[in-house]
């Protein structure tokens, strides 16, 4: 069945935005006041999967295959470059060949241990943590004994790559090698030694981090008013997450939503809690860039309260600030992950209604 555009907005908003769409019919206010309830072409750029990169010659003859196995699983599995990964163990150790002090055993001048040259103070406090446990630092078990182990590659190698994933990698990747290793030659160094191993020569990042993807997410948005959200939200990209920021260095999951709002004039809760119950729910499946996707996750939370949010910026990403040790602000994927509890559209909450008719009278 073919519907009206005026039908298709009517049946969009349902029975709390009708006195809106009699302001948004009215010639007088085509201009000025935004229809954000219509929809909008998406750009294909947020789509592109990324496929798992193939090793060169080069990286097959000179990679240990146990190492090169387990840096292809753990990049894979924390969702950063495995050839970034590769390159990092190679320039610090030769993949654990290295006969150095700190290498099998001891540490280096600098403090540092094991393959992947974790300081000890990074790694946890002590060079091997039983896991889980209680430490501030990368430890990890990456061959399933219980024990994170500065010397055990599986370890070090799983421990390596939440170190750049929580650094701005796979998006940043230079900026995640420098945190890594603070010299700029070191990072042109790995990156030299990655392309060397992709077998296309080049290091792949995803096409959310490239900012040729921002002009189609707000040229693709259905209004002015979502353009204007969705470019503050991407300009907090690349920034850390801390719990109950509200920037401008650092944003907390709601804390990102509730000020792109803002920056257009526009009040919303503060937090997950408030946010979920504020706007209209719209199914899955309906969701426009704007709108807020809840995942039952984080401490305090059940499925009818919703403790993570992010907003969508296309059909299946969102930008989200999603924890400390998960990386900075950046797009991510939506569709696959756990916990999903649904959509909201702020606009259309009837106190928001009438925040924009106001906006719309000032101006």
């Amino acid at each position: 069945m073919n519907l009206s555009p005026r039908t298709k907005i009517v049946g969009a908003i349902g029975l709390a935005g009708l006195v809106l769409v009699a302001l948004i019919m009215s010639p007088m206010l085509m201009t000025s006041f935004p229809s954000f309830i219509s929809g909008g072409g998406l750009p294909d750029c947020e789509e592109v999967t990324q496929e798992d990169e193939a090793a060169s010659d080069g990286a097959t003859s000179d990679i240990p295959p146990d190492y090169l196995a387990l840096y292809q699983k753990f990049g894979k599995k924390i969702g950063v470059q495995w050839t970034i990964l590769a390159a990092v163990g190679k320039r610090e150790t030769d993949h654990g060949r290295s006969t150095l002090p700190g290498v099998q055993s001891g540490t280096n001048y600098a403090g540092a241990a094991g393959p992947m040259q974790f300081l000890v103070s990074t790694w946890g406090g002590a060079k091997r943590i039983k896991i889980p446990s209680k430490f501030n630092g990368y430890a990890s078990d990456g061959d399933g004994d219980g024990w994170g182990d500065i010397y055990n590659p599986a370890d070090a190698i799983l421990g390596a790559a939440r170190m750049l994933k929580r650094n701005g990698a796979p998006e940043n990747v230079r900026r995640s090698l420098f945190v890594y290793n603070r010299a700029w030659w070191y990072v042109d160094q790995v990156e030299e030694i990655a392309r060397k191993y992709a077998k296309d020569g080049t290091v792949k990042v995803p096409p959310q981090a490239d900012s040729a993807c921002d002009e189609p997410l707000v040229e693709a948005a259905p209004n002015d008013v979502v353009a204007r959200i969705l470019a503050y939200a991407l300009d907090q990209r690349g920034k850390p997450y801390l719990w109950g920021g509200t920037g401008p260095d650092a944003f907390d999951c709601s804390g990102i939503i509730y000020m792109a709002y803002r920056s257009v004039g526009l009040t919303i809760p503060r937090t997950t809690f408030g946010q979920w119950p504020f706007g209209v729910k719209v199914p899955d499946g309906e969701e426009q860039p704007g709108d807020l996707v809840f995942f039952n996750a984080g401490p305090g939370t059940r499925p009818d309260s919703p403790g993570h949010v992010g907003m969508v910026v296309s059909k299946g990403k969102m930008i989200e600030a999603r924890c400390r040790l998960c990386g900075p602000i950046k797009v991510t994927s939506y569709r696959g992950r756990d916990a999903i509890v649904g959509f909201t559209r702020p606009l259309q909450n009837a106190d928001v209604v009438d925040q924009l008719k106001k906006l719309d009278s000032a101006l």
